[in-house]
């Protein structure tokens, strides 16, 4: 867990109503770093509907459907034995898209965190904090980015 990202989320209260649309915004650029390990056409469908949901091509109730999809695809994703870490990485960035389209952008971080980890470093890379180092700075920067525009 990217514990200053949680505590800046706290400070501006990411999670009320009011902020919506930066946990969206939030959540989409987290996943964006790891679109790459996506193995699902129909996630990157959800993950485009995020996209039409911020530009205004996609109504609220289209978007709370894709986010229902995002979920249940996230469930029954097959899961990796990988030892090299990219399965693991599809795993947690499939979860990642289903958090972002919830409105959870704290999520959509901690499982984009885990798939950049897995497929840079593989498996074992999760069990060394530092491996989330460069990702959870890079969260930090983007939120406050966001937050300031």
């Amino acid at each position: 867990m990217n514990q200053a990202l949680h505590r800046i989320a706290a400070e501006v209260d990411l999670a009320g109503e009011a902020n919506e649309r930066a946990r969206l915004q939030f959540g989409l650029a987290c996943v964006e770093r790891v679109q790459h390990f996506i193995e699902s056409p129909e996630v990157l469908d959800c993950l485009d509907g995020l996209h039409g949901f911020l530009d205004g091509r996609c109504d609220r109730a289209q978007f709370s459907a894709l986010a229902d999809a995002a979920s249940r695809l996230a469930n029954q994703h097959r899961g990796s034995h990988s030892l090299d870490g990219c399965g693991h990485a599809a795993v947690s960035a499939t979860y990642a898209v289903a958090n972002a389209l919830a409105g959870r952008a704290l999520g959509a971080a901690d499982y984009a965190a885990y798939a950049r980890v897995y497929g840079d470093g593989g498996h074992g890379a999760v069990a060394d904090a530092e491996s989330f180092r460069p990702e959870h700075e890079w969260q930090v920067a983007a939120l406050l980015n966001l937050l300031v525009r």
